[in-house]
Formats: structure tokens, sequence, C-alpha cells
């Protein structure tokens, strides 16, 4: 079938294990783009965490961004669909990460927003490969809610980035009945978007807007936040690194991260 889209996650997927593009997986990426496909980034990262790749996805026109709260325009440096998140559940968010002691980090049109000390000390919440990304782009912010209250309706995304899995998993039951979307990447981390707004989602609102029909597409992931685009998509493919249950609901299994496991389904599937 003459696929005209893939959707690519980043971490574990894209990327290798040192958080870098392969020569080869940039190549496969490029050339499908001279080609007239589609390739999007579906990511939970937003736009100021891909600073660092822009120029190896040079010509890439989408994103999925934020685990589909926005659906970003490259070329014209625009939001397509932005979904954000009710200013009093983010409060409820803050509340809750600061009782754990957990690592805030929100999620905006343009920016990444943590504090200080957490940015600091990010190898406590199991997140340190990340350290030195979030001390070059993040904003700081001394008091989370003050900055929501002075950025009305920008947060769409809030991460909480635990100490442990003890203490993930008492916010995880806390969070529950707020009824968000609610997906894992890291170790002991929660992520809330609104209700329904995932990766999924993200890339029917895409196809719609290009017109395409959903069987058309091919999304690669990992992790548990790529499930739902795994499924929605007409051919899901689960990375060789991705965990067991990743992989039964792949329609299949590409290389690992480490061997051009993205650039190996791309040759596969176009």
């Amino acid at each position: 079938m003459g696929y005209k889209l893939i959707a690519l996650d980043m971490d574990g997927t894209v990327l290798n294990s040192q958080k870098k593009i392969s020569p080869r997986t940039k190549a496969a990426i490029s050339e499908l783009i001279l080609r007239g496909v589609y390739v999007v980034v579906g990511t939970g990262r937003n736009l100021a965490e891909l600073a660092d790749y822009r120029e190896d996805f040079k010509g890439m026109h989408y994103g999925i961004l934020i685990s589909g709260g926005m659906i970003f325009d490259f070329i014209n440096d625009t939001p397509i669909k932005v979904h954000g998140l009710d200013e009093e559940i983010i409060f409820k968010l803050i509340d809750f990460g600061l009782e754990e002691r957990a690592m805030i980090h929100l999620h905006t049109i343009r920016n990444s927003i943590a504090r200080e000390e957490d940015i600091q000390n990010m190898a406590a919440f199991d997140m340190g490969i990340y350290q030195s990304m979030f001390d070059r782009i993040c904003v700081r912010c001394d008091d989370c809610k003050e900055f929501v209250r002075a950025h009305p309706g920008e947060v769409i995304k809030v991460n909480l980035y635990h100490r442990s899995k003890n203490s993930r998993d008492k916010n995880f039951a806390r969070i529950k009945p707020l009824n968000l979307s609610m997906s894992f990447a890291e170790a002991f981390n929660l992520e809330m978007s609104p209700a329904n707004v995932t990766k999924g989602s993200g890339l029917r609102e895409l196809c719609d807007y290009l017109k395409l029909d959903i069987t058309e597409t091919v999304a690669v992931g990992d992790a548990p936040n790529d499930t739902e685009i795994l499924q929605t998509a007409g051919v899901g493919v689960a990375m060789g690194n991705a965990s067991e249950e990743i992989k039964k609901i792949a329609d299949f299994v590409t290389l690992d991260n480490d061997n051009d496991g993205v650039a190996a389904a791309i040759e596969k599937f176009f």
C-alpha cells in the first residue's frame, strides 16, 4: 500500500540511547521527505525540547507535539490545533506534585517551565540524562501556580517526575478520578493532558487537516504513551526496545533504537 504519512516518536525511537539521531536514520527520513511523504514527529516533547533537532528534521512540515496537545506547522511556525488544560485542574496537579516532592514540568505552546531546584537535581527523579537540555531550554519559575495565572490558557500538559514508583502510583490513584489523559514515558513520571487528548487523537486531527485517510499512515513508537497512536495508525510499528505490552499491540516490530529501527521500518513500508 502507498502510505502517505509516518509519525515518529522521539525518545526511544528516532533518538538512540545517547539522544542522537544516527546518520542512517537521518538519511532515511530526509529521503522520505524528498519523496513527498509526510514525516511527522509524534512526541511528548514541546517546541523548546525539539530545538536541538530542527536541523536533523529540516523539511519536516508538521508535528504532533505535547502528546497530541498541539498540532504544529513548522514551516509557517504556527500551531494548527491546541488543547489547553483547565486552570483549576493544573492547580490540583501542582499540589499533588508538591506533596510528593515531585518535579513539576509545565508544557506551553512555546516553552518548558520548571523550578530551578528541580532542574539542578533531575537525577533524583531518574531524569538525569535530560538535565543538560532542561538547563539550556527551560523557563524558570519559583511558583508554578503564579506562572499559570500569568499565562492563562497556555499550559497544554503537566508532567510530574517522581522520586519512586510508590510515589508515582500514589499520585496516579489521586489523579485518575480527574478524567484526564494520563500516560507514562519515563521511569517514575506521569503525563497529564486534557481528556481524550493523545498522540492517537493528534494523528486523527492531522489526517483530517491534510485530508488523508487514517489507513494511509504508519506510526512508530516504544513507550506506553505511544499506545493510542500505534492502535490508531494504519500500521503500528513497535521498536525492538519497546516493552512486551507495546510489542503485542503493534502490527510489526522493528529493530531497536540503537540499531536504526526507524530506518528499517521506513525501508520496509515505504
